[in-house]
């Protein structure tokens, strides 16, 4: 065997293991969920049902754990998203020594552990007599999840051309015009996919929200609590839910995509 071939079957083999790692859990953990076992498992099969759907529906500490955690998300998405935006157009026009020090500072709080950043949240707002809840928790996500955006926005930035900005403002438009007409467009990709990120990111979020949620519950929270009083296949048909209405967003967003380009090329 030559070694180009020897190299391309390493590839080969390595883009199969990798997509076997990557997809093989989910794949028994959609199968657990047919399962009649009342543990998410697969071995032993103790015969194929749905009732765990059943059991899903039925579980209304779950659905309001979940509809908390879409409210934390949606909040995050207000607040970090604004604030990424703002910071990444701010080191943009910094152009001093100081700028790679601001640059550290703002990235700090990727670096820190999660449980510091619920903890230091929870202490500074309970002098302000909050104590936690889904506002605490919208705050404490918000202080790590806005450097993402502050990340992804500055590096859609640094391929824009900055005579476009020049031009503008010589041509009498205003900073808002400015902003609004060329820069916020060119941004827009990059808006979406830090606003996805920002959404997931959140809605995934367990060290952080367990010190700050309070007596309110995430879904992250509530099914940690239950893997400590007894977890149920129910778990596995919602995370089969939701890869489910995940794959129909992609392939509608996809299709979407190409049925564009198709009309611009046919639009050249």
């Amino acid at each position: 065997m030559s070694s180009q071939r020897f190299l391309a079957f390493g590839l080969r083999f390595y883009v199969v293991v990798f997509f076997a790692y990557l997809f093989l859990p989910l794949i028994i953990m959609a199968a657990a969920t047919f399962n009649d076992s009342r543990f998410p498992t697969v071995t032993p099969w103790d015969g194929t049902t749905l009732r765990w759907f059943g059991e899903l529906a039925a579980d209304r500490g779950m659905w309001h754990a979940l509809g908390n955690s879409l409210i934390v998300a949606t909040g995050v998405l207000i607040v970090a998203v604004p604030i990424g935006i703002a910071t990444a157009l701010f080191l943009n026009t910094v152009s001093s020594r100081a700028k790679p020090f601001l640059y550290a500072l703002i990235l700090s709080p990727l670096l820190t552990p999660g449980v510091i950043i619920g903890i230091s949240t929870l202490i500074f707002w309970r002098q302000f007599g909050i104590s936690g809840g889904i506002f605490l928790t919208v705050l404490g996500q918000a202080t790590f999840i806005a450097a993402y955006v502050m990340l992804m926005v500055t590096a859609r930035l640094q391929r824009f051309d900055r005579t476009m900005e020049r031009a503008a403002l010589d041509l009498g438009a205003s900073q808002w015009q400015m902003f609004r007409r060329i820069l916020l467009p060119y941004l827009k990709p990059a808006l979406y996919s830090a606003a996805v990120i920002a959404f997931l990111q959140s809605f995934e979020n367990y060290n952080t929200t367990l010190f700050v949620v309070g007596y309110d519950t995430t879904l992250t929270v509530y099914i940690a609590s239950k893997v400590r009083t007894g977890l149920t296949p129910a778990v596995n048909a919602l995370g089969l839910i939701l890869i489910l209405i995940t794959v129909v967003f992609a392939a509608v967003y996809e299709l979407k995509r190409r049925r564009e380009a198709v009309r611009l090329v046919k639009g050249v």
